[in-house]
């Protein structure tokens, strides 16, 4: 049973699902401490001017394109890795974008996705048994003693690491590898075999004629120079998020600092719960992970917490329902929100209901399962007269071996070649920018 921590709102004590058992309160009020009294991360403007963007999305007027790692670990955080994730994005952008004909908005799972929530607080190997790990936020992937202690140090850690992500996202989507006319070089450094990479690099040739022809008629666009990435991750370690929730200067209203998009997870957004309870309390944009067992009751209830005044883009719901579940379980709560009235952004994770363990015990997933969750999504949006407004994706812009299937053919006993991820399995580039081509065929045929 994953251990529940109190967690205080007014007079009320609410449930906190998913929370660290650290060892040490007078060592986390310090760390606190410490969190509230540094700059924001992201500032309450670009919160709302994403807010605008998705409202966009839920009119069915742009297309959310949110991915990045499953968790962002410490050791990671690299330049080379940061600068590869972040060019795999922007090629899915435009595959999106010039397929399609629909504005991208751009958010990463970047600079705070560092703790994740588990289904056991323990694990067992080889008879010993030690505390799960949670993510480089809590503890490390290490198994020993020392490694699996929850240690409130590593929030400071998050911090830091956080804030350097995102100065090294800023200086690239706006120092120049964003610039259009860098689309070829998006694409170097990765595996170009056939498939998707030579499709790439046909629709990169058409869009440097277009670009050719523009500046020949004298048009040189700034837009076209650099782009907004926002930032992103789970609200779910609470005693970071409060610490780094400011009181706007503008507004006089609370916005939570450590990322522009927040969500709540599958596990934790009980109404009664301290984690819908935090959402409702900040001006972000904030989305809410909806699984198979959701109810149209409880989807409506989120709405009314989350989102009383109807306010364009504040409400993403985000489906995870696995490719055998999402035609029969999303009609029911995109149908009954959609008749309340409510404006929300219905977005696809196809992810995380279609994992499976492979024979060697490595968890996966199959391409083709992911495809067609996607698939059953736009089709449940089109017979309902609805915007499929994004896709919600873990991928990684590295050659790993973590999903099987695509055109590069990977199998189960592939698995192990480069398995690298800290929790779940990611797709790697080819299979990111392949999926992309197949959505902007879906969005295309809308």
């Amino acid at each position: 049973m994953v251990p529940l921590r109190p967690y205080a709102c007014g007079v009320t004590v609410l449930r906190a699902e998913q929370q660290p058992e650290w060892p040490d309160q007078a060592a986390l009020q310090d760390v606190v401490a410490r969190l509230r009294l540094l700059p924001p991360l992201v500032f309450a403007g670009e919160c709302d001017q994403l807010k605008e963007r998705l409202g966009a999305v839920a009119r069915g007027e742009a297309f959310l394109l949110q991915g990045g790692d499953c968790a962002e670990t410490f050791a990671d955080s690299t330049a080379d890795s940061i600068r590869d994730k972040l060019k795999t994005l922007l090629q899915m952008a435009v595959v999106l974008t010039y397929g399609a004909r629909v504005p991208v908005v751009k958010v990463g799972r970047i600079a705070g996705q560092f703790a994740k929530p588990r289904s056991s607080a323990i694990e067992t190997r080889d008879g010993v048994t030690l505390p799960s790990y949670r993510g480089d936020a809590v503890n490390g992937q290490e198994f020993t003693a020392e490694a699996r202690r929850h240690d409130p140090e590593r929030l400071l850690r998050v911090y830091n690491t956080s804030a350097a992500t995102l100065n090294l996202v800023r200086a690239f989507t706006q120092g120049g590898l964003a610039d259009l006319r860098e689309v070829h070089a998006w694409n170097q450094g990765f595996v170009r075999g056939a498939g998707a990479g030579q499709r790439y690099e046909a629709m990169a040739s058409d869009i440097d004629r277009a670009m050719a022809f523009m500046l020949a008629c004298g048009v040189n666009p700034d837009a076209l120079r650099a782009v907004d990435l926002y930032s992103s991750h789970e609200a779910l370690l609470l005693d970071y998020e409060r610490a780094l929730t400011r009181i706007d200067s503008r507004t006089g209203l609370p916005y939570d600092v450590s990322g522009h998009l927040l969500w709540v997870g599958e596990r934790t957004r009980a109404l009664d719960g301290a984690h819908i309870e935090f959402a409702a309390s900040v001006r972000n944009p904030v989305a809410v992970k909806l699984g198979p067992a959701t109810t149209s009751e409880e989807a409506l209830a989120l709405v009314d917490r989350l989102d009383p005044d109807g306010e364009p883009g504040r409400l993403t719901f985000v489906s995870r329902m696995g490719a055998e579940r999402v035609r029969d379980a999303l009609p029911p709560l995109v149908d009954k929100v959609t008749a309340s009235g409510a404006v929300v952004a219905w977005v696809c994770d196809p992810m995380h209901g279609n994992t499976y363990e492979a024979p060697d015990g490595l968890k996966t997933r199959r391409f083709n399962d992911v495809i067609e969750e996607v698939q059953g999504f736009f089709e449940v949006h089109r017979d309902l007269g609805t915007c499929p407004g994004g896709i919600h994706m873990e991928l990684t812009g590295d050659d790993v071996t973590e999903c099987i299937g695509g055109s590069g053919g990977l199998v189960e006993s592939d698995l192990p070649m480069r398995y690298q991820t800290a929790c779940d399995p990611r797709l790697n580039h080819q299979q990111s920018l392949e999926l992309a081509f197949l959505v902007a065929e879906m969005l295309a045929a809308r």
